[in-house]
């Protein structure tokens, strides 16, 4: 029985070692990775597979008036009405914010800010 007990005591203290380790605990996403996650699709080394006018290089992204993080964030809830000629595509997809949360929209928006010059 003094066995048990001792096992039990080892068991638990190692599970409160890992817990206060934070072992087992979610890793937040940094914006390369949410960015890859979601947009290298369309948007590989920040170019455009559907519209190569509207990439994510600075000059571009100046050239249509998306210049803070705020405006790529309102690009990415509100792309914009898509095109209606059936040969068209369909244009960017929304990433509303069940989909991509304000934190994590935030930091992707910094990403491309600090990557894409």
């Amino acid at each position: 029985m003094k066995r048990f007990n001792l096992l039990g005591l080892f068991v638990a203290g190692v599970f409160c070692i890992l817990l206060i380790a934070g072992v087992g605990v979610a890793e937040e996403k940094t914006g390369e990775m949410l960015f890859k996650e979601h947009c290298v699709a369309c948007h590989r080394d920040g170019g455009n597979i559907l519209n190569p006018k509207k990439t994510l290089n600075k000059k571009d992204r100046e050239a249509n008036n998306i210049m803070t993080a705020s405006d790529i964030i309102n690009k990415m809830r509100n792309p914009g009405p898509a095109p209606t000629h059936p040969q068209e595509w369909s244009g960017m997809k929304m990433f509303d914010k069940y989909k991509i949360s304000d934190d994590e929209a935030q930091r992707i928006a910094d990403y491309i800010l600090t990557t894409f010059n």
